[in-house]
């Protein structure tokens, strides 16, 4: 076990709330075990610029609440290049840093694994609010994201319901369509898009037809930005020349990022934070803290990526070689499982929301 005295905590990636928890948790964990923390700022480019504060117990106070990053975040692409992770790793030397908490997304886990595998030992947690983790039940700022977008579209069903109209709603996920179905469910939207699952357009333009001669008034369709482009802009101007509904495009962007985190982020947060500051004393490195069935637990950094590209169809030629048979068979059930929980949804879904 390495002689621990001074670790060091970093946001890296799109922002999320709940990260600021993390922070808090790991901060307190490590001072009550005897360590001084050092804050990174902007992730690993503030490792690289040495641009790090000392905190303490109340350099962390009354963040519990807050949104975005009090570290602040950037995505480094100086990290990518061999110069620029040569002077991350000096500066870990220099700075006397023995340890890192990395929270943020795949990116900030290759930074983490490269960093342990150069001396550096590294623990990671999932911080993004897309839920695109595979190995993750739940990613630290998911469940706030959902909540503000369910808020978000509370609001426009009252004008839809007035107006006996349409809306579109296009939502954030990056490739996943974890937020799309989760709050398409809460929302009742008569449709969702989500690119696990194939779209049928013709099928919606019935179904949006055949509920307003129930006499529905008001209509929500909620599509992943993983389709990209002009999709839903597409889709809204379809809707309203084949059924008739008034139909209006919105794109919620960025602001579902911001905000207060749920409580579920802020308790997800707070014991991930924790954990990793036993872990990386117990001696273990190059792991993932996760939330999985409802326990916090922990991954290797590699097997956590090797399963988000099983999961997501891009895994490389040789990949699962440095698995044994046993391991890759709980990958393929893992992502499986996945699988069919997310058709159970939207299937669900389906067949009430009308």
């Amino acid at each position: 076990m390495k002689n621990f005295k001074t670790i060091g905590v970093l946001t890296s990636g799109g922002d999320a709330p709940g990260m600021n928890a993390a922070v808090r948790a790991v901060t307190r964990a490590a001072l009550a075990k005897g360590l001084r923390v050092l804050g990174i700022m902007r992730g690993y480019s503030g490792l690289i610029d040495h641009d790090v504060e000392e905190l303490h117990a109340r350099s962390v106070g009354n963040i519990i609440d807050r949104g975005g990053t009090i570290l602040y975040t950037a995505r480094c692409k100086e990290m990518m290049t061999a110069e620029g992770f040569q002077r991350a790793v000096n500066a870990c030397r220099e700075l006397g840093i023995d340890g890192i908490v990395a929270i943020g997304g795949d990116g900030t886990f290759r930074g983490a694994k490269k960093l342990t595998e150069a001396g550096v030992p590294c623990i990671c947690l999932p911080g993004t609010i897309d839920n695109d983790v595979a190995s993750t039940d739940h990613t630290i700022g998911f469940d706030t994201a959902m909540n503000t977008i369910i808020a978000l579209i509370d609001n426009l069903r009252d004008t839809c319901e007035s107006h006996a109209r349409c809306s579109v709603i296009e939502v954030m996920g990056r490739g996943s369509g974890d937020i799309a179905l989760n709050t398409g469910i809460g929302s009742g939207a008569t449709g969702i898009a989500i690119p696990e699952i194939p779209f049928d357009e013709d099928a919606l333009i019935e179904k949006i037809k055949h509920s307003r001669e129930l006499g529905k008034r008001n209509f929500l369709v909620i599509v992943s930005e993983a389709f990209g482009g002009d999709f839903g802009e597409r889709l809204t101007k379809r809707i309203e020349e084949e059924t008739g509904v008034e139909s209006r495009f919105a794109r919620l962007g960025h602001i579902v990022r911001g905000g207060s985190p749920s409580l579920h982020d802020r308790v997800l947060a707070s014991q991930m934070g924790y954990l990793a500051v036993e872990e990386l004393l117990k001696g273990h490195s190059n792991l993932v803290i996760c939330e999985r069935r409802n326990k916090i637990v922990s991954r290797d950094i590699q097997y956590a990526l090797t399963l988000d590209a099983m999961y997501k169809g891009h895994l490389e030629e040789g990949e699962l070689d440095r698995f044994d048979e046993a391991t890759v068979r709980r990958m393929q059930s893992h992502c499986e499982r996945k699988r069919k929980i997310i058709r159970r949804l939207y299937d669900m879904a389906n067949d009430i929301n009308i």
